[in-house]
């Protein structure tokens, strides 16, 4: 039952698990008024309500709102009171608009970005993700998002032994990063960018709070995660979930400077088997729902439910994204 000011929408994208839709897509209550439009004003009256709907569906697509600018993004973003999580480690290049808001990742539209929870390459993570269509694509260009836990548990009815290996092994990440930012590549932050810095020693102390190792190279660094868990217990949820950038890595951590099959493997050092890599990264898509976005969308993510990835696209395309701890 949606709320005083939203009015559950049905499209045709979504799909049932456990009896639940997902994503939730919230509208305006066309009973309000035009000035209730207004997506903060409605998050303001009805916050903890959408706090269990995320937490219930694991993901809420607001659609129909006046939200047309970054700042009208950021609004929202403050409005629901999360506190920011600055993006220290991430791989992706980013550009800071506006406030708490940055571009999404920003490699080329012809790039595909693999399945992946935000950051879990990372011991500090976001719990919530904003995303907001500010142009919407000419074509392509959705956010496909799946569950966590349903991943996992088909994963382990098929691949039991592959999926213990992870639970008590883990995964090492290793990328390698130039000084500067490279555009051309999905996991193009430089050094600088990931750490927020240009002082070596800095970028050292950021890396060790992150339990990361640094080798400094002549014109660069390697970057070494772990082993960090792949596979994590939702405390709020009481399950099981398939929290790794596993496939990303394997699949999509390609540039000059990087080979995407030595970018993760078990926590023990051994290499991952490419074919379950790859029936892991078909069994993602089947369950994966793509909603083509529309101008004004808000999609906000619980971190811990849901994984995303992004399509290839035509230009234009302009899609801003907000962290929370």
């Amino acid at each position: 039952m949606a709320q005083n000011f939203f009015t559950e929408l049905k499209i045709p994208q979504q799909k049932i698990f456990d009896g639940l839709v997902f994503p939730k897509v919230l509208s305006p209550n066309s009973r309000n008024s035009v000035e209730f439009r207004s997506l903060t004003d409605a998050i303001k009256h009805d916050k903890p309500w959408l706090d269990s709907v995320l937490h219930q569906h694991g993901a809420i697509l607001f659609r129909g709102f006046s939200v047309s600018t970054a700042t009208d993004f950021n609004d929202v973003v403050e409005t629901f009171g999360y506190e920011e999580l600055p993006y220290v480690g991430g791989a992706a290049p980013r550009t800071n608009v506006v406030g708490r808001v940055f571009t999404a990742n920003e490699s080329p539209p012809d790039k595909k970005i693999p399945f992946h929870h935000e950051m879990a390459q990372v011991p500090e993570y976001p719990s919530k993700l904003f995303f907001f269509c500010e142009v919407e694509p000419a074509n392509g260009g959705e956010t496909p998002i799946v569950l966590s836990h349903v991943v996992y548990e088909r994963m382990k009815e098929k691949y039991p032994e592959f999926v213990q290996n992870l639970e008590e092994h883990g995964l090492i990440y290793t990328r390698v990063l130039g000084e500067e930012d490279d555009p051309s590549s999905p996991i193009g932050s430089g050094w600088k960018s990931t750490f927020l810095t240009k002082d070596k020693i800095v970028a050292e102390e950021r890396a060790a709070k992150l339990n990361m190792k640094l080798e400094w190279t002549e014109d660069g660094v390697k970057s070494i995660m772990g082993p960090i868990p792949a596979i994590k217990f939702d405390k709020t949820r009481q399950r099981k979930i398939w929290f790794n950038s596993m496939v990303a890595a394997y699949t999509g951590w390609e540039d000059a400077r990087n080979n995407p099959v030595k970018a993760v493997t078990f926590g023990d050092g051994k290499p991952l088997p490419s074919h379950i890599i790859y029936d892991c990264l078909r069994i993602l898509e089947d369950e994966s729902v793509a909603i083509p976005w529309q101008k004004g969308d808000v999609l906000l993510i619980d971190n811990l439910a849901v994984l995303h990835s992004r399509r290839p696209f035509a230009t234009p395309r302009r899609v801003l994204a907000s962290l929370c701890k």
